[in-house]
């Protein structure tokens, strides 16, 4: 026997040639319907939120342990996601394979957990056997499935009814249109839930420190080069004292901060202002003292900004470098946009 002839799906033989098949405008066609069948479903599925959401969302708020997920096949696979998701927004959260847990997992189960549980048809066995274990519990149960009627809805403290829905496609069966309301659906539970925690921007920074999410949810302390590796230096120097005054090792920055005698910063002077001196043969100037000479009451940034806020900053007023201010309005530090291309390219390329 042939290896393709004890598959269970057709092998590339059996396929239709290419140009036999779909063209590329009737393919295109239907991957719009299906993402249209799939839209619709989530716009009628928000249509049909009542009281039975709210509740939901109490208990996953409320919630003293873990919202445990469970869902078996591809339900299972948006489980997994959705307790991704309520882990992100700062709610403790894991997934149990239904299979597994009744097999020695059962142990995750707490006694101040709420068990979420997600099937289609809510008659799958791995499903009705382990809301059986999590009802001796006395576990609160969330179901998501199509029909408060079956047996893991007359199990569960609140049903979010999915409804009738066709799955997309000509044949309709995959998993597709179910799946998609399921994960739209734990999207709007774990958003919810989290806002009614008084969930910030400052708790998912904490949450996500790496990646660029992370840093640009950071604050500008983090990111920026530290007093000692900046260019410094007293307002009352001439501009050719300070350039021989300041410099530094290392790749130098290309702005020079001017402090008074408190040490408040009263201005900045850049290479580019530097650069205009000698285009317009003003070198002359540079004997004489850099405040007059210097961009007076420059932006700032204060200590613990968000750094997305500066590089918005940087972005709208068209500005290379960011001096950082503690609250006496010294400062401690500087950005540099050098420095802001390499952790955050992808902001810099919207500049």
């Amino acid at each position: 026997m042939s290896t393709d002839a004890a598959l269970p799906w057709p092998s590339r033989e059996r396929l239709s040639p290419a140009g036999e098949g779909l063209s590329p405008f009737e393919r295109i066609r239907a991957a719009r319907q299906i993402l249209r069948d799939e839209a619709d479903a989530i716009h009628k599925l928000a249509e049909t939120l009542d009281g039975e959401f709210s509740r939901a969302v109490e208990l996953l708020a409320d919630c003293a342990g873990m919202t445990v997920v469970t869902g078996m096949g591809k339900a299972g696979n948006i489980g997994r996601k959705i307790s991704a998701t309520l882990r992100s927004l700062g709610l403790r959260s894991a997934f149990l394979h239904p299979a597994e847990a009744i097999h020695g997992d059962l142990g995750l189960l707490g006694d101040d957990d709420v068990l979420l549980a997600l099937s289609q048809s809510g008659e799958t066995e791995e499903i009705t056997r382990l809301i059986a274990c999590a009802s001796a519990k006395d576990l609160p149960i969330i179901a998501i499935t199509a029909r408060g009627d079956s047996s893991l809805g007359r199990a569960a403290e609140v049903v979010l009814e999915l409804g009738r829905l066709r799955e997309a496609g000509p044949l309709g069966l995959a998993p597709s249109t179910s799946t998609t309301a399921m994960l739209a659906l734990g999207d709007a539970l774990a958003i919810v839930a989290s806002q009614m925690r008084g969930f910030r921007r400052e708790d998912f920074a904490r949450l996500h420190p790496g990646g660029s999410l992370g840093r640009m949810l950071s604050d500008v302390d983090r990111h920026m080069r530290r007093f000692e590796d900046c260019r410094v230096a007293h307002e009352a120097l001439t501009a050719r004292e300070v350039f021989v005054e300041v410099s530094r090792p290392g790749r130098r920055s290309g702005a020079i901060m001017l402090v008074d005698d408190a040490g408040h910063l009263a201005g900045i002077f850049t290479d580019s202002d530097l650069a205009r001196l000698f285009e317009t043969k003003r070198e002359g100037e540079l004997d004489r003292p850099i405040r007059e000479l210097m961009t007076a009451r420059p932006q700032t940034v204060a200590s613990g900004s968000p750094m997305h806020s500066a590089v918005a900053l940087m972005a709208e007023r068209k500005i290379s470098e960011l001096p950082v201010l503690d609250q006496q309005g010294r400062p401690i530090g500087l950005l540099d946009i050098t420095d802001i291309m390499g952790l955050f390219p992808e902001a810099a390329g919207k500049e």
